[in-house]
């Protein structure tokens, strides 16, 4: 299927890793420009070499979700470098879950920093730009967790919940200019974090991936890549009628819709 993303140019957060990575790749495959942030310049330097290689047009910044002026920087090096902005992926976030009593103002903070004012960061920079062209595309990685909150997971998912939030005022309120919005809530990917938490538990990643994709109804982890083809269908011209809705990319696990 022609998704209609070559030449349309896309800005992503956290695009050197995990679910990002995969949807800077897929939407350059599409032939979509893209610009991609990160905090790490080595591991953002050396994805955007490959990206190269294989012919991407694509443009690498270093930037820090959580930091006050860093997405506003991103954003308008994005415009200025491709002279416009189509599609904003908000993928910048980690997964951290403690017990209530554990998390500190701190860790709350940091979280909302990351999960929710980068988002309001980015789209505030990011919809001027839209609404002078007549239209783009917004579209927030979130977790299945934020529509059904378990106990231990403070504070992503009440940080995530304001994201599900954020999605569905925007949407509403600037669905007369043509941006649509929508998000994408993950269960149980694969990923360097998930890596981590194998080496926590003291298990090889392929053990730790086949014990937890059990608990999956599919009956295994999600893939990067299967996550990225969703971000790719919101951001095409197939989903043009799609805005204010959140997508589960979960194999099944979450109990709501």
């Amino acid at each position: 299927m022609e998704l209609g993303l070559r030449g349309k140019v896309a800005a992503v957060t956290g695009g050197s890793e995990g679910i990002g990575r995969a949807a800077v790749q897929r939407l350059v495959e599409e032939g979509a420009k893209v610009a991609l942030c990160a905090r790490r310049a080595d591991v953002l330097e050396a994805f955007v070499v490959e990206l190269k290689k294989a012919g991407g047009d694509v443009l690498p910044v270093v930037a820090d979700a959580a930091k006050p002026g860093d997405m506003e920087r991103f954003i308008a090096e994005t415009v200025r470098h491709f002279g416009r902005l189509d599609i904003l992926v908000n993928n910048a976030g980690g997964t951290g879950q403690s017990p209530f009593e554990k998390v500190d103002d701190a860790a709350w903070q940091s979280d909302i920093d990351i999960k929710v004012f980068a988002h309001i960061r980015t789209a505030r920079a990011a919809i001027p730009h839209m609404k002078k062209q007549g239209g783009g595309r917004i579209i927030n990685l979130n977790m299945v967790g934020a529509k059904a909150p378990f106990a231990g997971s403070f504070p992503t998912t009440i940080s995530r919940a304001a994201g599900l939030a954020l999605t569905k005022a925007l949407s509403k309120e600037y669905a007369a200019d043509n941006i649509l919005v929508n998000a994408v809530a993950v269960g149980k990917i694969k990923s360097k974090q998930q890596e981590r938490r194998a080496a926590r538990e003291k298990l090889s990643v392929a053990e730790h991936y086949e014990r937890t994709g059990k608990t999956v109804p599919l009956g295994r982890m999600g893939e990067a890549e299967e996550v990225a083809n969703v971000i790719a269908f919101l951001a095409s011209d197939a989903a043009s009628y799609v805005t204010g809705c959140c997508i589960n990319v979960d194999g099944g696990l979450s109990g709501v819709l």
